[in-house]
């Protein structure tokens, strides 16, 4: 779940408890192309602002027209099924690639206590399964596994919901900085731990939240799970390969560290001598980021975002690692 998820959710929340109606759109089934896949969501409040969305904009214009033309009735059934795109005239009109087609529930939310509970779980980083009984409206929440996936069989949706992407970041120099900026339009939630107080001047805390404590105990006290990237950027091995020697043991889907092939190999030696075994280093990215050229640190934090990136979309990786320089 990104943040736009999330946001959706945390508005329909704040609306209902100000005791406004508000109707839950989220997309089931797609075939052909279609502009959002299936668990995106928009949530639509009685005087017709909405946020999120479930394709490129204009059966979010149909939605909103549905309100205000009397279709969605404040006595219907819980949850509607409304389907976009049937024929290639309506696939145009709404914006669909042609062939495109769009299934969506229609849910009024009466009772709020299930997304509150659902935002704190995911705060909690659980992942939960939501069912969504059609005929009905009641809704379960379950604990779900990260290999869950959504599913709709006409009768029920268990759409799955999870904590955001996270980035903790070992050190709190330049290059953090591009780096935190970046993972944060790219909807990470960015963390930064680094125990010297003369680099934390700057820091605006919208950038990353800062983990107190030295690197091994940061990467031990966020609790470290499959949804998180450690990446240390200190240049200094004293701080770097302490939070290397807890991460690389963690559940962290990606670890890396700044420097050269050549320090990267120095830096692999000194890890095995620490006692960290050959699985655990064989996990280690360094050096960190895809071949762009990268020079700049603005460069630098674009390649190493890219490779973070398609590493948490399954993307597997072909391109040449970077020569990066000591700086």
């Amino acid at each position: 779940m990104d943040s736009v998820d999330l946001n959706v959710l945390r508005s329909v929340l704040q609306w209902r408890r100000a005791g406004q109606r508000v109707v839950l759109y989220s997309v089931v089934q797609t075939w052909g192309t279609a502009p959002r896949a299936p668990g995106a969501m928009l949530a639509l409040r009685e005087d017709g602002v909405v946020i999120g969305s479930v394709s490129g904009g204009c059966v979010e214009d149909d939605l909103i027209a549905r309100l205000h033309d009397g279709r969605i009735s404040a006595d219907g059934p819980p949850v509607q099924l409304i389907t976009y795109g049937v024929t290639r005239e309506e696939a145009a009109r709404f914006g669909l690639p042609c062939g495109g087609t769009l299934r969506l529930t229609e849910e009024r939310v009466s009772d709020p206590g299930w997304v509150a509970e659902l935002l704190t779980r995911c705060e909690a980083h659980e992942i939960v399964a939501r069912e969504l009984d059609i005929a009905t409206g009641k809704v379960i929440l379950q604990p779900a596994s990260k290999t869950d996936a959504l599913t709709f069989d006409g009768k029920t949706l268990r759409a799955i919901y999870g904590p955001r992407w996270r980035l903790l970041l070992i050190g709190a120099g330049q290059l953090s900085r591009y780096v935190a900026e970046m993972a944060r339009l790219l909807d990470f939630e960015v963390l930064i731990c680094d125990p010297r107080t003369e680099f934390v001047y700057g820091w605006e805390e919208q950038h990353g939240r800062f983990v107190s404590g030295m690197p091994d105990e940061a990467v031990l006290n966020i609790q470290t799970d499959e949804r998180t990237a450690i990446v240390a950027l200190t240049h200094d091995p004293r701080l770097d390969d302490m939070a290397l020697l807890t991460a690389l043991d963690s559940k962290a889907f990606y670890v890396g560290a700044l420097g050269s092939r050549v320090n990267s190999r120095k830096r692999r030696d000194n890890l095995a001598q620490l006692g960290l075994s050959d699985q655990a280093i064989e996990r280690l990215h360094g050096p960190i980021g895809l071949h762009i050229g990268s020079h700049s640190p603005a460069e630098i934090a674009l390649s190493l975002l890219a490779e973070i990136v398609a590493i948490k979309n399954g993307v597997e990786l072909k391109q040449m690692k970077p020569l990066q320089e000591e700086v």
